[in-house]
């Protein structure tokens, strides 16, 4: 799908306002509601926007913990790898599972209650991953910045020049 300006400023608009009215956001772009409605609906189809959610604080519910996990499997070959990925994404405290190039395999991204029960879930759960060689934990101690809002400057510099 090509995005024209509009476009960017909708999705600019919902990324810092998921809530907002179609009628507020209408008066933001300058368009009456039925056409922002019509692309709302093509950008939702199109899979731009994925879903709208709410943002909650860890902390705020009880998971004190937040690690990210460097996984390193024995095997990469596609069943091995697509096991694992079925495997990872039954687990609740995964958040994030990213396939990623370099000395890991898989970088995951885990919200855990506290320390003890970050080494449960490794040993009862992590561990009898299909194929895993090695796990590397990093804890994080504090997030300065966390951001969701994708920077949409450079889609409209590419606009800008065709």
């Amino acid at each position: 799908m090509k995005l024209d300006e509009i476009d960017l400023k909708l999705l600019k608009i919902l990324q810092a306002n998921g809530r907002i009215t179609n009628s507020d956001l209408a008066k933001q772009v300058r368009l009456s509601p039925p056409p922002v409605l019509k692309r709302i609906k093509k950008l939702e189809k199109s899979g731009i926007i994925k879903s709208y959610v709410a943002l909650v604080d860890p902390p705020a519910v009880g998971f004190e913990t937040l690690t990210f996990v460097e996984v390193r499997l024995n095997w990469h070959k596609k069943d091995i790898v697509t096991k694992f990925i079925n495997e990872i994404r039954k687990i609740d405290e995964v958040l994030e599972c990213h396939h990623v190039t370099g000395s890991a395999d898989f970088l995951l991204k885990i919200a855990a209650k506290n320390i003890p029960a970050y080494e449960e879930l490794v040993l009862n759960k992590l561990l009898d991953l299909p194929s895993i060689q090695h796990l590397r934990t990093m804890v994080v101690l504090s997030t300065p910045k966390s951001n969701t809002a994708l920077n949409l400057k450079e889609a409209e510099k590419k606009r800008r020049i065709k």
